[in-house]
């Protein structure tokens, strides 16, 4: 079972679960904790491979699917029917994977920094990734990308929580997450046709120039999106604006407490 930490207000209070993204762990969520457990009850998960979870010898057949039934797993243990989810980075695809598969138990999302979709940049950064994945220190890689994605001086916060966070990972772990990438686009298509009836908001960083277009692409399709833009604020934008990036979420979630 994943590793998992809880912080209980009451036990009637709504719960949050909240998911990391990829080379990160439940430690990115530093910012929103305080906030949060004021109101509600929060689960923080640590991804396989990721934090404190033990590493797993993944399957061929093992996919994002087999990562959102991990964390239905950790809700089961906990006797959690219903959550919230906050997810951030290649962690939304998880959130929304878990409402796709297991709408019952996802009350609303929160998706920050979200990947719904890859450009051509991105295709071609994740293929040279792919290609050099084995031979090339993963450590390297990751470098690579964090800053391409969070190039700025004002995301060195986060670069930096991400980078110390991936240290952490083996390289057999990393390679086994960095294949899941091939799977993306057309995966992602169907999640947000088949999550449009959960509530969902979007919260994306001005200067998260990889993935604000296609979020945008789609909130203009579904009545049930919403999107919010933190102004001053890059991919991790829970960890860029913490104050507003909690705001945000807070309000939205209270309506569907």
């Amino acid at each position: 079972m994943l590793y998992y930490k809880t912080y209980i207000k009451d036990e009637s209070a709504p719960w949050i679960t909240f998911i990391h993204g990829a080379g990160g762990s439940s430690t990115i969520w530093f910012k929103q904790i305080r906030y949060f457990r004021k109101e509600y009850n929060i689960l923080l998960v640590d991804l396989r491979g990721h934090g404190k979870s033990t590493e797993v010898v993944w399957k061929k057949t093992d996919s994002f699917k087999t990562l959102a039934a991990e964390v239905i797993e950790v809700l089961d243990e906990l006797h959690i029917e219903s959550t919230h989810i906050i997810g951030m980075s290649l962690g939304t695809i998880v959130s929304q994977t878990i409402a796709d598969k297991y709408p019952d138990r996802v009350r609303s999302l929160v998706l920050g920094g979200a990947i719904i979709s890859l450009d051509v940049r991105t295709k071609f950064l994740l293929m040279i990734g792919r290609i050099s994945k084995n031979f090339i220190p993963y450590m390297l890689l990751y470098k690579l990308f964090a800053y391409i994605i969070m190039p700025r001086k004002e995301h060195e916060e986060s670069r930096l929580a991400f980078i110390n966070e991936a240290k952490k990972m083996s390289q057999k772990q990393f390679v086994k997450w960095f294949s899941l990438t091939r799977l993306i686009n057309p995966y992602l298509s169907h999640l947000q046709v088949s999550t449009k009836k959960i509530p969902t908001l979007f919260l994306m960083g001005d200067e998260d120039y990889l993935f604000i277009p296609p979020v945008q692409k789609v909130v203009d399709n579904y009545s049930n999106f919403d999107l919010e833009i933190i102004k001053h604020s890059g991919h991790v934008c829970n960890i860029d604006q913490p104050d507003v990036f909690n705001s945000l979420s807070q309000k939205f979630i209270a309506t569907y407490s």
